[in-house]
């Protein structure tokens, strides 16, 4: 458990040792060869040359490796599970969005454990692209639902905060009173949820704290009291069969992941949101969180991961920044304790991220990273989504363009891939945000009511011909991607799936 691990960190800082280490570096130069698993060989050595073989062995391969050995095993969804709508506003934010806030219970007690849900779609009657049901992006904010916007119907989050990460947020020094938000808290920040600009794409936001899943804090004097609670009354006590002694424990990176599910069976229930277009992102540890959720959740539609780093997209076997032995010793309640097996022994990881990108096809993707944010090695996370690229072609994906990584500021999608590198720090910008929803824009416009696709065989391979009516027009397409008056007919794995062409950003 978190405690063992809490004063074994705190042992090992105290004396100003990081538990033997090996010389972390942020210089390309350093950068020693390596060989990555091959993405589309079982570990028997057999060769993965299918769409089903990659669906039906490989991957579930992969994803069992993950679960022992790096993000833990996590539960289902909880059999008493109930949701309750506690603000329904209409008119919020001077009438731009409708605010819904929803607490999701995970048993039939409302003073077990919980989240609350922070939602806001925007209204119409300002918005013309704010079609219903509405297309989200359901994320998890770092500190409190009342702090991603100055709005004062936001319900203010009572649980523990944890203040380490002022720099990324000032006001924290001033308005979280012994690790509790005030109402000063509120709108301190809003710069990373820019909602103008999801409400002008027409989509909407879900949200809900970290620390309504976990503490994300090791065991300190100031911090006691809410460890203790996570597992004795949050949401680990409902599981301590994945705790214990157990080296593929259930973890907070597992846990917040879980959450994310969790806010999704509820999305799935609204009938305002569009439950086939929700897309999970994340920024920093919750950038990891993202991608570990939508690999293991295909509900979601798209995955968007800024500055994930190590344990996010980045590959591990770089040695580049940010390493497995350093994430285990300042943050291991985020990962399994069978992580430990690689600190300073990447080289024998028997997977990289790459893989986990991977897990997401078809799915659309999108990482970004920072020029000076060394530590989470933003070329590794380039290469980290471009490893991927032989599955997404496999499954009948085009991917991502570039070859080399990308200049700073020059946003590279052309597939179901995107990445970005822009200029200036480890944060979650309104230039990340604008190349989020331009990517989105692409990937996940919906098709036209007036084109009725017509299968002329059941599987499709080389050059055989699929057969579409458009508008009372036949059409024949051949193996790839088409174009023809406005509609994308593209080849997924043995199908042909039709799509309508997106607006130029």
């Amino acid at each position: 458990m978190r405690y063992a691990w809490g004063f074994l960190f705190l042992a090992a800082t105290a004396f100003g040792q990081n538990l033997n280490c090996v010389t972390q570096t942020t210089n390309e130069s350093q950068v020693n060869t390596y060989t990555l698993p091959n993405v589309l060989q079982m570990q028997n050595g057999t060769p993965v040359t299918t769409a089903d073989q990659w669906t039906t062995q490989r991957r579930p391969e992969l994803m069992e490796l993950f679960a022992n050995y790096e993000y833990g095993r996590s539960p289902g969804r909880p059999a008493n599970m109930t949701f309750q709508i506690h603000d329904n506003n209409p008119s919020a934010l001077n009438g731009k969005a409708t605010r819904k806030q929803v607490t999701i219970y995970f048993t039939s007690q409302t003073s077990g454990p919980k989240l609350d849900l922070l939602i806001y779609l925007p209204n119409k009657a300002l918005y013309p692209k704010a079609v219903s049901p509405i297309p989200v992006f359901l994320g998890i904010n770092f500190w409190g639902n009342e702090m991603i916007n100055a709005d004062t119907g936001i319900t203010l989050n009572t649980n523990y905060v944890e203040t380490g990460l002022s720099s990324y947020n000032p006001s924290l020094t001033s308005c979280v009173q012994n690790h509790r938000a005030t109402a000063t808290c509120r709108g301190s920040n809003s710069a990373q949820f820019p909602m103008d600009s999801l409400f002008n794409h027409g989509y909407g936001l879900a949200t809900f704290a970290r620390n309504d899943i976990d503490p994300d804090t090791l065991m300190t004097s100031s911090s006691a009291a809410a460890v203790t609670a996570a597992f004795k009354t949050g949401v680990y006590a409902l599981y301590q069969d994945l705790e214990g002694g157990r080296g593929d424990n259930f973890t907070a990176i597992g846990a917040w992941a879980w959450g994310l599910s969790r806010a999704m069976d509820y999305l799935e229930t609204d009938t305002s949101v569009d439950s086939k277009r929700v897309m999970v992102f994340g920024w920093s540890r919750m950038g990891k969180t993202a991608v570990w959720a939508g690999a293991q959740d295909p509900r979601f539609a798209m995955v968007i991961s800024d500055e994930s780093g190590a344990g996010g997209v980045a590959l591990a076997k770089r040695l580049f920044g940010e390493d497995v032995c350093r994430l285990v010793t300042h943050f291991p309640h985020w990962f399994a304790k069978n992580f430990n097996t690689y600190s300073n022994n990447e080289t024998n990881l028997p997977f990289d991220q790459h893989e986990l990108v991977a897990a997401i096809a078809p799915r659309p993707l999108y990482a970004s990273s920072a020029q000076n944010d060394l530590n989470s090695d933003p070329k590794g996370e380039f290469l980290g989504v471009k490893a991927a690229d032989p599955v997404y072609r496999l499954l009948g994906q085009d991917t991502l363009p570039a070859v080399t990584w990308p200049a700073y500021n020059q946003p590279v999608f052309g597939g179901q891939t995107g990445y970005h590198v822009r200029t200036g720090n480890h944060d979650l910008t309104a230039y990340d945000w604008s190349q989020y929803l331009r990517f989105a824009d692409l990937r996940l416009k919906p098709v036209s009511t007036s084109v009725k696709p017509i299968r002329k065989s059941l599987r499709l391979s080389g050059s055989d011909a699929a057969v579409y009516s458009i508008d009372g027009k036949w059409l024949p397409q051949v193996r790839g991607s088409a174009l023809h008056v406005g509609i994308r007919i593209r080849r997924e794995g043995n199908r042909a799936v039709l799509y309508a062409l997106p607006e130029t950003p």
